[in-house]
């Protein structure tokens, strides 16, 4: 018989947990989570909802109300871990952190990202920043809707956002790839980019990290009232020292630029594969934030979020012990038949779409939530004015990604 072991917080091993009891989530390869993880999610939600995945080196949850418990409870199952690596690269923050540390570093941030504030800074230059980019696309009559629209978007209103609109659009995303690259490289579920060892990915991510920081530092000593200042002088009397203000900046901007891509992009994918859905959204523009929302719930931007058990805990049934990882499924969850009728159905008149948990849930419910359905919104609406938009039949895409999934690019053609 093989020995199956897993690795532990402090780098050991032990037997895994259930080894032998859970053969679905066994049989589960990274590359199927990748490719079209939803057949088989379902499968595990109806008989595996707390699977032992080898393949994940941890515990997948797939249902909803169980998704639901994991992210409500920090106090069981925490994202304050040493393997957590975003951390290690950018120091700690929201993102990171639990418990009253955790509600000091959000509540900094929590006025200027709610939804009031939101519409009231930055509503006029999303709709704008929108219309600028499918205006520039329109003569072509034909492109890719990830890389002139969702991409650059994302990026514009993150720098907009963070008061760094002055800063290069391409600098801002050397940075970022080279910062996500330093964590990919850490964690050790990917590899760095080809031809870098992982040394080398994470020297260039650290390198990254210092010039956003010394470009955030000089945002927070200006006195412009932007967001960044406000988190400094402190939100719901949570003064941040400006490492921490910059550490949170970091993480804003990645989540701004990574999901809000994929937001789109998918939300644009569903619309035009459904002649029929894209027809109503047309005729009544108030379905577009419904559509979004439907969107998310069939692929959300991030399939996964984890956490780690604090202490023994029992979940469905399941034991799972002090220090083990659990990835919460938001993909599997969306797609439950217990919520959501029709699960695997695009529809934009759901009436329940909204309680997709796209965007997380609990302590750590996604602070940009606004904003990104804000941008969403306005790409949608803005990439409909192109008349006879359709997907290119000569350049299909699905959707891609163990962790973020998206699709790699959106080609559609339209009437110049």
């Amino acid at each position: 018989m093989v020995k199956v072991t897993f690795r532990d917080q402090n780098g050991g091993t032990r037997p895994a947990p259930g080894h032998g009891l859970f053969p679905l989530g066994a049989a589960i390869t990274l590359a199927d989570l990748d490719r079209d993880p939803h057949p088989r999610l379902a499968r595990l939600r109806d008989a595996e909802p707390v699977s032992w995945l080898p393949a994940l080196n941890g515990w997948l949850v797939t249902r909803h109300d169980l998704a639901v418990a994991v992210m409500r409870d920090s106090s069981a199952f925490t994202v304050d871990d040493p393997r957590f690596s975003t951390a290690r690269v950018v120091g700690p923050s929201m993102l990171s952190l639990d418990g009253a540390v955790h509600g000091r570093h959000r509540a900094a941030f929590t006025k200027g990202f709610g939804r009031g504030e939101i519409r009231a800074r930055l509503a006029a230059f999303v709709e704008a920043e929108a219309g600028r980019l499918v205006a520039a696309m329109r003569p072509a009559g034909a492109g890719d809707l990830r890389r002139g629209l969702a991409g650059p978007l994302a990026v514009a209103v993150v720098a907009e956002a963070l008061g760094l609109g002055d800063t290069d659009p391409a600098t801002l995303l050397d940075w970022y790839a080279a910062i996500v690259g330093s964590v990919s490289a850490l964690t050790g579920d990917q590899g760095p980019a080809p031809g870098a060892s992982r040394e080398e990915a994470v020297a260039r991510g650290a390198a990254a990290f210092r010039s956003l920081s010394a470009r955030l530092s000089a945002v927070l000593g200006a006195p412009d009232g932007s967001l960044l200042a406000g988190a400094a002088g402190g939100g719901a009397g949570a003064r941040l020292d400006p490492g921490e203000v910059i550490s949170n900046a970091a993480v804003i901007m990645f989540g701004g630029i990574e999901t809000t891509e994929g937001m789109i992009g998918n939300a644009m994918l569903h619309l035009l594969r459904d002649p029929a859905q894209l027809a109503l959204v047309r005729a009544d523009d108030s379905l577009v934030p419904n559509a979004v929302e439907e969107s998310l719930r069939l692929e959300p931007a991030a399939a996964v979020v984890d956490r780690y058990a604090t202490r023994d805990v029992t979940l469905a049934g399941t034991g799972i012990r002090a220090g083990d990882l659990v990835s919460v499924s938001l993909a599997g969850a969306g797609r439950d038949p217990a919520v959501f009728a029709d699960p695997d159905r695009f529809d934009v008149r759901r009436h329940n779409a909204r309680l997709n948990l796209a965007f997380a849930h609990g302590p750590h419910f996604c602070l940009g939530a606004h904003l990104a359905r804000l941008e969403a919104q306005a790409a949608v609406r803005a990439a409909l004015t192109l008349p006879g938009l359709h997907l290119d039949p000569g350049r299909p895409a699905e959707p891609r990604g163990l962790v973020f999934r998206k699709p790699p690019a959106v080609h559609v053609r339209w009437r110049p």
